[in-house]
């Protein structure tokens, strides 16, 4: 009988699961047996897992799980360097050229493990079978917006925490926003036709807030952009790769310009491709905003795991998208995980 068993997340700040309990009972009943770890902070009760008939362990018990169980987890691994010898499905970020990444290959090549990385669970088109982007966008959307009230009051964005449900969030940056003696910002959202631009076009919208949708058509061109300055808030919502032109260039920090907030939800910037070029390195919880220019104010939101903000409704989202893939892990041979596992054996080999 296949066993999947659904980790604890170990990693700060992270409450989302990739299974709910409905679909653990559609798993259940299709001869999965599921075991699901005790967790202090997802937020999916456990009771849920245990009324649908799953096995319930400690947490962060999965190094001692049978050897034929497949652990599925969503975020990295304690960096412990112990071999792992499972099988797991998870976001690895190992494949890029990560120095931590290289690490954890190495761990699966001294066990003799599979990585089935959640990033190349992709269809015969090449497109992912699930992805957070949605609830990235509109979390990346929420911080950046939060950061330019703050600004306005002539403060830094404070840190920032999960928050139960999307509801919560929007009457948060409502009541900042009640606070200004100013007319609304305006924004302008590049990537809007994607999954993470449309959930940060949704969130900006829902606000009250007028968009500037772009997509690959307007930057087509390959810039300048001259037009991203005359906006309030600037979301970047693409991911970098080779031809990715600049948006907004570092001499923009002097240049004259209305834009004093920039969102990049890519949050890429160790990239050589990174289209925004104006700061260097990822913002935290902590410190959600950094000020890349004083006078007149520029502020950077880029925080890495941003659907962790709303883990309740990131969670949902994303199992439901990757249920109908889950549901043929009794069957490997499929097309879906023996693409990832080539993935996986072809990155392995390398280190």
């Amino acid at each position: 009988m296949t066993h999947l068993w659904v980790r604890a997340e170990q990693r700060p700040n992270e409450d989302r699961v990739g299974l709910t309990p409905e679909g653990a009972k559609a798993l259940l009943d299709k001869g999965i047996r599921v075991t699901v770890e005790e967790s202090s902070v997802r937020a999916i009760p456990i009771d849920g897992y245990r009324a649908a008939g799953c096995d319930i362990a400690p947490e962060n018990s999965w190094p001692t799980a049978p050897q034929d169980a497949i652990i599925f987890g969503l975020k990295e691994l304690p960096e412990d360097g112990t071999p792992l010898p499972h099988r797991h499905i998870m976001f690895g970020h190992a494949y890029k050229g990560q120095h931590s990444g290289a690490a954890l290959l190495r761990r699966f090549k001294a066990g003799g493990g599979t990585l089935y990385d959640l990033e190349y669970l992709v269809d015969e088109d090449g497109r992912r079978v699930a992805a957070f982007g949605y609830w990235a966008g509109y979390a990346g959307a929420a911080v950046t917006l939060k950061a330019w009230i703050e600004q306005q009051a002539g403060g830094l964005c404070g840190p920032v925490s999960s928050y139960p449900n999307k509801d919560a969030m929007l009457d948060d940056i409502g009541a900042g926003l009640d606070t200004l003696d100013r007319d609304m910002p305006t924004a302008i959202v590049i990537g809007a036709l994607g999954r993470v631009g449309t959930g940060a076009s949704d969130m900006l919208e829902t606000m009250g807030i007028s968009v500037t949708k772009w997509d690959m058509a307007e930057t087509a061109s390959g810039g300048p952009f001259p037009e991203l300055l005359d906006h309030d808030i600037f979301m970047n919502c693409i991911f970098a790769r080779p031809g990715t032109p600049v948006f907004v260039p570092a001499s923009a920090k002097s240049a004259p310009r209305t834009l004093s907030a920039i969102g990049d939800v890519a949050c890429d910037p160790d990239s050589d491709y990174n289209p925004v070029p104006v700061y260097a390195e990822a913002t935290t919880w902590d410190a959600p905003a950094l000020r890349v220019h004083e006078n007149p104010p520029l502020d950077v939101m880029a925080i890495d795991n941003l659907p962790s903000l709303l883990p309740l409704e990131s969670s949902e989202d994303y199992a439901a998208q990757l249920l109908p893939t889950l549901l043929s892990v009794d069957d490997l041979s499929g097309g879906v995980w023996t693409r990832a596992e080539a993935d996986f054996q072809t990155h392995v080999a390398k280190v």
